[in-house]
């Protein structure tokens, strides 16, 4: 089923819907208070009246750089304020200043008004912002303009609500988390494969796994399959789980699977999505991609759920890989991990910066912002704590196997995030949020690749490749078992 066709089908729902509710109500009441918040972890997993889970990760923002406008919302902060107390508040900064290579500090500034910029929406003219394993400790270390920091002014640069209509929407609407870090102070495959895993094994880069034929470590879809707790992976033209070779097959499915059992009512337990990586693709927010074909992406695939029988009984939950370059003003924590290492080059406890997240079920605080500290495996801790025996929050006991590893056997629950009952069920999100156009891909330029080269660079690339772009010019996907086709969709999110 087309983009065109879902749409056809669910015309009738009208353009917005009420998480859990019949209708959009006229009035919205007060979300719950603060102080009138039952934790679902209050309650045995068994009991929880969440039982379907849907996440989406995209790529490459940071939190000040994407979500700093909320700190300056004054009507969003008004109301969260009447609803939460005087304290309400969300830990965004978008101006700041960072010393420039000449040691003169250079501030963050707008994109969309900035004249300097050829196409603000891509990018177009820069190069992708550092995010490998060493730049990202010069950003840390020295600032984002940093000696090794691989960027430009353009990591200094910041979007506003205007520049996201669905996302800004749903972040106002929902439960935002401010405190929801990548995994890894390193690119995309090491923060993916900790999304599914709980680790990267030793790699600190995104090269493929070539010497084993895929990763060989253990997954969230492995213990799903072993309790035999229903689960899918959607993708739209490259499946990340081939980065495990062709043993997790029989969890992937195309994306057009995901909107057709939605309206359906028959999406599993546990639902992971994923956006469009290929150059001339994207709707993946990468850079330098046109992160208006994100917010059509994200605006379908939420619809696809906000319309379904699941939105009573689910959980949606959105973010990014990692900050991909871009500035932020919270340092990032050192977590628990199997291979924390006191030398920083060697630490995979160490943290990337905050990344933007948003949390949206008719069991979310409406307008609220959770400051507990998460990263990706946050996502696999609620996971085992619904469906696989964990604990609601802690390590566990002695001799127990639920957690993968010492990184979501210790992270924080995002369960901790939902309340026991359903918190307002009258207040609606609009779904025919209106999307222009986006613009053609940059163009070709020299030493502009996205990602680590996984074989030997070439004079010239186009702006947009990354390392996903890398793998499939190298045949890894047709070489452990994927026939990977790009989903027709794409040309409704890209083009219009």
């Amino acid at each position: 089923m087309d983009r065109r066709e879902f749409l056809r089908r669910t015309a009738h729902l009208g353009g917005a819907v009420a998480l859990g509710g019949s209708a959009l109500a006229a009035t919205t009441r007060a979300a719950l208070a603060a102080d009138d918040f039952g934790s679902m972890l209050d309650d045995p997993a068994k009991e929880s009246p969440i039982d379907t889970v849907v996440v989406v990760m995209m790529e490459n923002r940071s939190f000040d750089h994407y979500f700093g406008w909320l700190a300056d919302d004054k009507r969003y902060l008004e109301r969260g304020k009447s609803r939460y107390g005087k304290r309400f508040r969300v830990n965004g900064k978008q101006v700041q200043s960072f010393p420039g290579p000449d040691g003169a500090p250079v501030q963050t500034a707008p994109l969309l008004t900035n004249p300097a910029e050829t196409n603000p929406y891509r990018g177009c003219g820069h190069p992708d912002p550092g995010h490998q394993w060493t730049q990202g400790r010069a950003q840390r270390d020295g600032g984002f303009l940093a000696p090794g920091s691989g960027n430009d002014t353009f990591a200094l640069g910041y979007y506003g609500a205007d520049a996201m209509p669905f996302t800004s929407r749903l972040a106002r609407e929902f439960t935002v988390c401010d405190g929801w870090h990548a995994s890894i102070l390193g690119p995309t495959y090491p923060n993916r494969a900790y999304l599914h895993s709980g680790q990267s094994g030793t790699y600190q880069t995104n090269a493929l796994p070539t010497a084993t034929g895929g990763y060989d470590w253990a997954t969230i879809w492995d213990r799903l399959g072993a309790a035999r707790v229903s689960a899918g992976y959607y993708f739209t033209d490259l499946p990340v789980l081939a980065l495990w070779g062709g043993r997790l097959e029989s969890f992937t499915h195309p994306i057009a699977d995901y909107f057709t059992r939605a309206q359906a009512g028959t999406l599993p337990h546990v639902v992971f999505v994923d956006p469009a990586f290929l150059t001339g693709n994207r709707t993946d927010d990468h850079p330098l991609a046109d992160i208006r074909a994100g917010q059509r992406f994200l605006r379908d695939v939420f619809a696809a759920f906000a319309r379904s029988k699941h939105s009573r009984r689910g959980a949606f939950v959105v973010m990014y890989d990692e900050w991909g370059g871009f500035y932020d003003h919270v340092k990032p924590p050192i977590l628990p991990d199997n291979r924390a290492s006191p030398v920083d080059a060697a630490n995979f406890g160490q943290a990337g910066f905050r990344v933007p997240a948003v949390i949206a079920s008719p069991y979310a605080r409406r307008g609220y912002v959770d400051h507990t500290l998460y990263d990706h495996t946050s996502v696999l801790r609620f996971l085992e704590w619904r469906f696989l025996g964990a604990p609601a929050h802690g390590p566990g006991k002695p001799g127990q196997t639920w957690f993968l590893t010492e990184r979501d056997r210790r992270a924080n629950n995002l369960g901790a995030s939902l309340a026991a009952d359903p918190v307002d069920r009258q207040v609606g999100v609009h779904l025919d949020v209106v999307v222009a156009d986006p613009s053609p891909p940059c163009a070709s330029q020299p030493g502009m690749g996205g990602g680590l080269a996984l074989r030997a660079p070439v004079p010239a690339t186009r702006p947009e490749d990354h390392a996903f772009q890398h793998a499939h010019d190298s045949g890894w996907f047709e070489r452990v078992g994927f026939d990977v086709k790009p989903s027709p969709m794409v040309r409704e999110w890209v083009r219009g």
